[in-house]
């Protein structure tokens, strides 16, 4: 079977099924019980958002959704730890790779967002980020950071009961931005990242990249401050994202011999980067 990305051929944002049969029938979320449609080797083509997680959050334009595993149905509590594989393994992989996502949403109560019953497409997502975290049942949950595309919405923008979703300005270490605390950061260091040393040249200068080691934006609200920026080349930046890369509180960086450059006027705040492990090992780790 080809796996399709992107939006389906016929089917608009705001268009409406009964069933996830019907769903199913028309491409846009193949599988009737799966909440992710997608494989770990070639990413995620879509997901539904019905609030059968507990740790699902819906804000609109923005969500928070928790990967598969460890639910119990009758209670929708998480009664064990889930695992990066199959549906979150490939939600993961969409990330990585930039590929959009489609949402469905179904009908919650719970949720200002969702429609009043049924099944409503409400467009392409991307997957901004992913980790894993405690749940509010006590297990370890995966949770992905999906935000709308913003060419993405109707004309009359339907999702949402009719009315357009809730806009809050959101930031993320993935828009590059070059504020005056970034500068200072790239600065100290003279644009030379602090794990290769590298120094990128291009014809208007130097480049490099400031890093948030606990993210902006929700829900980690990490602090635009000079202790949780680092100074990165791009592709140091994609796996501290990622959590390929991890730092100690000594500044060694995990499973390999290096250790982070850090200038004596930089003062790094070891509880974000603790914080940024708790992201990706486990407490055993």
């Amino acid at each position: 079977m080809t796996r399709h990305f992107g939006d389906i051929k016929g089917i608009d944002v705001g268009n409406t099924f009964v069933s996830r049969k019907e769903l199913a029938d028309v491409g846009v979320h193949k599988p009737t019980q799966a909440g992710i449609s997608g494989s770990q080797h070639e990413g995620a083509d879509s997901i539904v958002v019905s609030g059968g997680y507990e740790d699902d959050e819906d804000y609109g334009d923005l969500i928070i959704y928790t990967g598969h595993g460890g639910r119990d149905p009758s209670s929708n509590k998480q009664i064990a730890d889930q695992t990066l594989d199959r549906g979150n393994m490939a939600l993961a992989v969409s990330m990585t790779r930039g590929l959009p996502v489609r949402v469905v949403r179904g009908a919650n109560h719970g949720s200002e967002y969702a429609p009043d019953s049924g099944y409503r497409y409400d467009g392409l997502y991307r997957v901004d980020r992913y980790w894993q975290e405690t749940g509010r049942s006590g297990f370890k949950v995966w949770r992905f950071r999906l935000e709308r595309e913003s060419n993405n919405l109707s004309g009359d923008d339907r999702t949402g009961r009719g009315k357009k979703p809730r806009r809050t300005e959101q930031n993320t270490v993935r828009i590059v931005r070059d504020t005056a605390l970034g500068r200072e950061v790239k600065a100290i260091y003279d644009y030379r990242c602090q794990v290769c040393n590298l120094r990128l040249e291009g014809p208007a200068g130097p480049y490099a990249e400031a890093a948030h080691i606990r993210p902006l934006g929700r829900p980690h609200d990490g602090p635009d401050e000079i202790s949780n920026v680092l100074c990165l080349c791009p592709n140091h930046h994609v796996l501290l994202d990622i959590g390929a890369l991890t730092i100690n509180d000594d500044f060694t960086i995990n499973e390999s011999t290096d250790r982070l450059s850090v200038d004596p006027t930089h003062r790094i705040s070891t509880k974000y980067l603790r914080y940024h492990r708790g992201l990706f090992e486990s407490e055993d780790n």
